[in-house]
């Protein structure tokens, strides 16, 4: 185990897959490099509150590339690179929700952070992620992909938080426009645009009980790149910050029993809209990478009492 100012990293096991851990007085957070860096935890410890969501159906365990990513859903927060629906872009068939969630991650650990990389064996794209802690209960994401290929890659790039909910919770979003993805699905029929949050008279942002129902969300026209789910009493929040011109588009999907009878939100700043990274890239809407080209960006997440995330803004 590694110290540094009240900051400790260290690893263990679970179910064969080695768990890194990086942790101060306020906040914990595990990562599994075998599973594309998911993030499988991020506990609040003076709350003594676990934010992320997790399937209690499912075992926590390594998939292989190609397998279905639904009946695999286990929770915490994945990643979506380079895609979303498999189809085939720039000529590379691709795998249901991307390579990076089955694609097996070196890393290393140090006294500053824990680092995850390796390259995803259909796109060429090279992935590194550095994960630290920051001052209260702030988790710090450091990026870097890479086109290691030797042509021009065309992706979404998709962060994937699915976090605990209660009737009540709500989103919060600075998006002031919004369009269902999926209406035969959800509990909107309305395909046009609207006004987020309000379509057909209901507030949208607002989680119901547990009544078999689903939404699915694009966001956009945001003059503020941040996402947040806070609690029914407006005490506690998972709040995600990032940079706009990465990820200009939120997606939310939102199980309230419909899908698996599962019941969790997930919070999605996505870097391409809609879900077909063709379709995106046909609107100039999606990432875009030369080769030996590479985007870095910087991600935070907050999970913790709403005075003190809106006290270190």
């Amino acid at each position: 185990m590694k110290e540094n100012n009240m900051v400790k990293f260290s690893k263990h096991q679970v179910n064969g897959l080695e768990v890194l851990a990086g942790e101060n007085d306020d906040i914990r957070f595990e990562m599994v490099p075998a599973l594309g860096g998911k993030l499988t935890s991020v506990f609040n410890k003076k709350l003594q509150k676990e934010f992320l969501w997790h399937n209690a159906e499912l075992e926590l365990a390594e998939n292989k590339a190609g397998d279905d990513y639904d009946s695999n859903f286990w929770g915490g927060i994945d990643e979506l690179l380079p895609n979303d629906i498999p189809e085939a872009v720039d000529g590379i068939e691709y795998p249901d929700h991307g390579e990076l969630w089955t694609t097996r991650l070196a890393y290393t650990l140090t006294n500053d952070g824990i680092s995850v990389f390796g390259q995803l064996p259909k796109s060429g794209l090279f992935y590194t992620k550095t994960v630290s802690l920051l001052e209260g209960s702030g988790i710090q994401l450091a990026y870097e992909i890479a086109n290691r290929a030797d042509s021009r890659r065309h992706f979404l790039w998709k962060l994937h938080a699915a976090l605990r909910i209660a009737p009540g919770d709500r989103l919060e979003s600075p998006a002031t426009k919004a369009r269902v993805v999926y209406p035969q699905s959800s509990r909107f029929g309305n395909e046009d645009e609207f006004n987020w949050p309000v379509i057909d008279g209901v507030d949208a942002a607002l989680v119901p009980d547990k009544n078999g129902t689903m939404d699915f969300f694009y966001l956009y026209d945001s003059p503020e790149s941040n996402m947040s789910l806070v609690s029914k009493e407006g005490n506690h929040r998972f709040t995600y910050r990032y940079d706009g011109a990465v990820f200009p588009y939120q997606w939310y999907f939102a199980s309230y029993g419909q899908f698996r009878n599962h019941y969790t939100a997930i919070l999605e700043p996505a870097s391409a809209m809609p879900v077909s990274v063709n379709e995106a890239a046909a609107l100039g809407q999606c990432s875009v990478l030369e080769p030996g080209e590479a985007l870095h960006t910087v991600v935070t997440i907050h999970a913790g009492t709403t005075h003190e995330i809106n006290k270190r803004k």
